[in-house]
């Protein structure tokens, strides 16, 4: 597919998100980012009311995660994707849980979706990858904004720096962010959670077979990993607790992955979009 001239262009290659957006260990940060966004009162409502990831959260979460790779690694079909999911969001409107009137693109929701992504990036971070110099903060920054614009977002709708930014994201913490029903849902451990239906048949009948202690598992690790990679001021926003020993499992279990996933061959180490972008990539610097 070709780019328009006036398509926004993609982070660059070799950049800051080119580098960790599709690296395996970016899967942990996503629960968090989702559950930071649906804790605005809008998306929330949002979500609540028009989304399938009740009835159909590995499918959702599938696409999801396909949509955010390509809007990193998608070359010429980053701003399609940015497209399709702006038409996806256009007749999504309703009443917040403060009884206040949404429409999705609105900016003043749209934008929150796009901004929770750099602090959980820079948070979950230190943990799984390594602290990023002040350098490499501000052209994440600089980077993630190239996002939005692939998303659909002007510039006077988001921070244009770090500085402004952070006054932003403590103010939304302040005034906007609250336990929605939606992020209580994806942070409990006894929540209904269908079963994954696809796969070849011997691992369809072993879910069908283990799923309730499966599950179980499941929910009390999304929950941890939830909690424990959202900085703590998003998570006093919401009213989660922490404690020092929930803290000590998590720098076990990332300092693990610190470690053994650098070891990993790349098939391994990155996700099928990034790891296609990658070798492409490679393939024209011949």
């Amino acid at each position: 597919m070709g780019t328009k001239r006036s398509d926004p262009e993609p982070p660059p290659p070799g950049g800051v998100l080119w580098t960790i957006a599709g690296d395996v260990r970016a899967l942990l940060m996503l629960p968090a980012a989702f559950t930071l966004q649906v804790a605005h009162p809008a998306i929330g409502a949002g979500v609540d009311e028009h989304s399938v990831f009740r009835t159909d959260p590995w499918g959702r979460g599938e696409r999801s995660l396909r949509s955010v790779q390509l809007w990193v690694y998608g070359g010429a079909d980053a701003a399609a994707e940015g497209r399709r999911v702006r038409r996806l969001h256009k007749e999504i409107q309703g009443t917040d849980t403060r009884g206040r009137r949404y429409h999705s693109l609105d900016p003043a929701c749209y934008a929150w979706v796009h901004a929770t992504g750099f602090p959980i990036y820079l948070y979950a971070g230190r943990y799984l990858l390594r602290p990023f110099t002040p350098a490499q903060e501000r052209q994440l920054y600089r980077e993630w904004l190239q996002v939005g614009r692939i998303l659909g977002l002007h510039d006077r709708d988001m921070p244009q720096s770090i500085e402004e930014y952070w006054p932003y994201y403590h103010r939304m913490l302040a005034e906007e962010i609250e336990p929605t029903k939606v992020a209580r849902e994806l942070l409990a451990t006894d929540a209904p959670l269908p079963r994954p239906t696809g796969g070849p048949l011997p691992v369809r009948l072993l879910l069908r077979l283990t799923w309730p202690v499966l599950r179980a598992a499941f929910l009390h690790f999304r929950a941890f990993v939830t909690a424990g990679y959202m900085p703590p001021e998003a998570r006093a926003a919401i009213g989660l607790e922490w404690t020092p020993a929930q803290e000590r499992r998590l720098r076990r279990f990332s300092t693990a992955l610190r470690l053994l996933v650098p070891l990993l061959p790349e098939r391994l180490r990155y996700l099928p979009i990034a790891r296609a972008a990658r070798a492409r990539e490679r393939a024209a610097a011949r």
